[in-house]
């Protein structure tokens, strides 16, 4: 595997484990060339008011360039929700120079309110169908959405924290609303992610399912990223074993000049910053 492109260090408000410098010195050690440092800019009520350091964060990645020359690292953010706090956002992006931006949707409209998906709790009081076309309808304001962004992070994201009591989640039950969504996302040039960070299972775990990455590459998606969504050191390159070959399985093949992206001939170039 060639790169990580979802990690969280320290400067992520939700990583109090992450540690930039061991990353990379894990990320070495496992024979990556090139990392991303996608630290979280969130402004919903879960990230508790926190807001990246963007100075801080840039300075972190400047020392570790020079202390791991051999590895290639991207400064980035994961931007949450970036289509309900345009404002704030931009003042991200206009606050330092990223080479990766992630467009992420960790949170549904649930009466009225703006609920996490690890908040959903073991009975929610709304039915998975309602939850998930909710989900996909907001995926579309996110692409559409005013603040530009790199790569669609973690499509499915809801799944994690899939309730026990429902019925196992199937990516079939929603194939046109995905497909729809794939579609918007092709049309703007953007990078699907396979994230990695929930474990071997590829139908309940792997974000998105291997159907998706099928769909993705019929809708002529252009590329497929792989991140771990690590928020630790530990984590580094968790899972890309498994997801080297559920990517090559799609029709994907590694991109000889876009090193850590996966390329489809049929799809097109992934829009820049």
């Amino acid at each position: 595997m060639a790169a990580d492109l979802h990690l969280h260090s320290e400067w992520s408000w939700d990583a109090p484990q992450g540690g930039m410098e061991e990353s990379c010195r894990r990320a070495s050690a496992a024979g990556l060339r090139v990392v991303a440092f996608t630290e979280h800019a969130d402004y919903t009520a879960v990230a508790g008011g926190a807001r990246l350091d963007v100075a801080g964060y840039l300075d972190a990645v400047a020392r570790c360039r020079r202390l791991f020359p051999r590895l290639t690292i991207w400064s980035g953010v994961e931007l949450g929700e970036p289509h309900r706090f345009p404002e704030e956002a931009a003042a991200v992006l206009d606050a330092g120079s990223f080479d990766w931006v992630l467009g992420s949707l960790h949170c549904i409209e649930v009466g009225g309110q703006l609920v996490e998906s690890s908040d959903l709790g073991p009975a929610p009081a709304i039915d998975p169908g309602t939850l998930m076309r909710a989900y996909f309808a907001e995926l579309l304001a996110l692409i559409r959405g005013p603040v530009p962004f790199q790569v669609l992070a973690h499509l499915e994201y809801p799944k994690r924290y899939w309730p026990a009591g429902w019925t196992r989640y199937d990516s079939g039950d929603y194939e046109e609303e995905i497909r729809t969504v794939l579609a918007a996302a092709a049309a703007a040039g953007l990078v699907l992610e396979l994230n990695t960070s929930r474990g071997q299972d590829p139908e309940r775990r792997m974000c998105p399912a291997p159907a998706v990455l099928r769909w993705w590459r019929e809708a002529g998606g252009g590329a497929v990223s792989i991140g771990s969504d690590a928020h630790r050191p530990t984590g580094v390159a968790g899972g890309f074993a498994l997801a080297r070959d559920l990517v090559a399985a799609a029709g994907f093949t590694p991109d000889e000049v876009r090193v850590g992206l996966w390329a489809s001939a049929s799809g097109a170039e992934p829009r820049a910053r």
